[in-house]
């Protein structure tokens, strides 16, 4: 009896190990992980293991070994979950699929959502991620994460949830942002630089602008910016109308002063960089003519005569 059941009971074991082995780190964090041109099998193993994505780099190395898959990892930077278990690790670092997600410049939340395939995205609280990102603690509750949402490319691998995708731009974000030197909330030159990003196309002129509003904020004028009504209708144009700057919103910067409740778009380092680094002028008005340059004007019957000018058709 004692030589079936001691055989059985080291089958079980072994069972429960390679259970265990096989089984996800955890379901929480996404890692940067390289494969190196030339690196072997075990190496790459070893190297899953220090970060934590694996548990076991002799097992992951024996499975790789046991599907004849040992010259067919690929070289290149992955995405990977802890909460990924070893055949999909090594099915992802087999295939070497990737997919390429650009980002541009000035996207909000709704529109970025449309490129990432994230339907709910506009919806995911901060809260969910601001013990990872302590930034994230200065948006208001009832707001989402549209402003921090960094432009770039990004190569994202195939298999991760969307909460998982959400924290590779973060952490894009807080790479990029962390040297910036501030005065003000990091969440008050955010919501600003979206501003300065879908108002002007110049780095220049985004210094100027930013220039004039953050002088305007000073003296206790309205923004009166256009996008923040184009940001509350939806509509994507330039023309505003005098009935839409009525519309009742904390977003409005013709009918409140200051800074809109939130960011309006997701800026890049260069409108960033403008918010942080205003410049002094003399001018107190702009607008931008259809070919996209930036007019701007010392008072208002400046601004007027330009409006008339470049505005009217």
């Amino acid at each position: 009896m004692k030589k079936i059941i001691v055989p059985l009971l080291i089958l079980f074991l072994l069972a429960l190990f390679l259970i265990w082995a096989f089984s996800p780190v955890n379901d929480s964090e996404v890692i940067e992980f390289q494969v190196k041109r030339g690196e072997s099998t075990r190496r790459i193993a070893i190297n899953l293991e220090e970060k934590g994505i694996i548990k076991s780099h002799w097992l992951f190395t024996a499975y790789i070994f046991l599907k004849g898959d040992q010259t067919n990892l690929k070289a290149g930077n992955y995405f990977l979950s802890s909460g990924m278990t070893v055949p999909e690790i090594a099915g992802i670092i087999v295939s070497g699929k990737k997919e390429k997600v650009t980002i541009a410049e000035g996207l909000n939340i709704r529109e970025v959502a449309e490129i990432l395939e994230l339907p709910d995205l506009a919806d995911k609280s901060p809260e969910i991620f601001s013990d990872e990102f302590p930034f994230l603690k200065e948006i208001p509750e009832e707001l989402s994460l549209e402003g921090y949402l960094f432009p770039d490319t990004y190569d994202i691998t195939p298999g991760l949830s969307s909460e998982e995708v959400v924290k590779i731009i973060l952490k894009n974000f807080e790479k990029k942002t962390k040297d910036l030197s501030y005065e003000k909330t990091l969440f008050e030159i955010i919501t600003m630089a979206s501003l300065i990003e879908k108002e002007v196309r110049k780095t220049e002129d985004k210094k100027i602008v930013s220039g004039i509003l953050w002088k305007r904020m000073g003296v206790g004028m309205p923004l009166q910016v256009d996008a923040t009504i184009a940001y509350i209708t939806g509509k994507r144009t330039t023309k505003i109308s005098i009935e839409e700057t009525r519309t009742p919103s904390p977003y409005n910067t013709y009918l409140n002063r200051g800074l809109p409740i939130g960011p309006i778009s997701n800026p890049g380092l260069e409108s960033i960089e403008a918010a942080l680094n205003p410049k002094e002028s003399d001018y107190w008005y702009y607008l931008s003519k259809p070919d996209g340059e930036t007019v701007f004007s010392k008072n208002f019957q400046e601004h007027v005569e330009a409006k008339r000018r470049y505005l009217t058709n």
